[in-house]
């Protein structure tokens, strides 16, 4: 009687902590991920033959407003659908020491992150021609509906943008 006891146990825990199967662990990272992030070289790449703005999130692991973002602004559909039809999205880790192109100098993005884009604060967006010279920087937590509106400014000058 006691060893069918530790045995039901055993199945009870060993359920509870199971791994969810595979089909409702995807459904779960395509609610996560409605952006479709690039990487930076890639979006580069892209503007060359199809151009656009490209808008570079800026984050890091320990920043929370950043996971803020993640959690509600970059879930929110609108802003998905306008960053994903609009511009070349891209995330970027500011503490990476992984080499980039930025504004035809070729640094770690750590350094593009100080030194380049001249920021000090997360999360921070960066604004870049399809040309690679940045527009403009931006350093704030915002909402689903800020960003929304910080995109049709962007796109009500792209036209004057899209040249540099």
């Amino acid at each position: 009687m006691i060893l069918r006891l530790i045995f039901l146990f055993a199945v009870c825990v060993s359920a509870a902590f199971a791994a969810p199967p595979k089909k409702d662990a995807a459904a779960k990272d395509s609610q996560k991920q409605l952006v479709h992030w690039m990487g930076y070289a890639e979006a580069l790449e892209k503007a060359k033959s199809a151009p656009r703005l490209i808008f570079v999130d800026l984050y890091a692991d320990w920043c929370v407003p950043c996971r803020i973002m993640d959690a509600n602004v970059y879930r929110n559909p609108t802003v998905a659908s306008l960053l994903n039809s609009r511009f070349y999205a891209v995330k970027l880790d500011a503490d990476s020491q992984d080499s980039i192109v930025c504004d035809g100098q070729k640094n770690t993005v750590q350094r593009c992150y100080f030194d380049v884009w001249e920021l000090n604060a997360l999360p921070a967006f960066v604004l870049v021609a399809p040309k690679g010279m940045s527009i403009l920087t931006v350093t704030d937590s915002m909402t689903p509906q800020e960003l929304q509106y910080m995109l049709y400014q962007f796109l009500e000058k792209e036209k004057e943008w899209m040249s540099r």
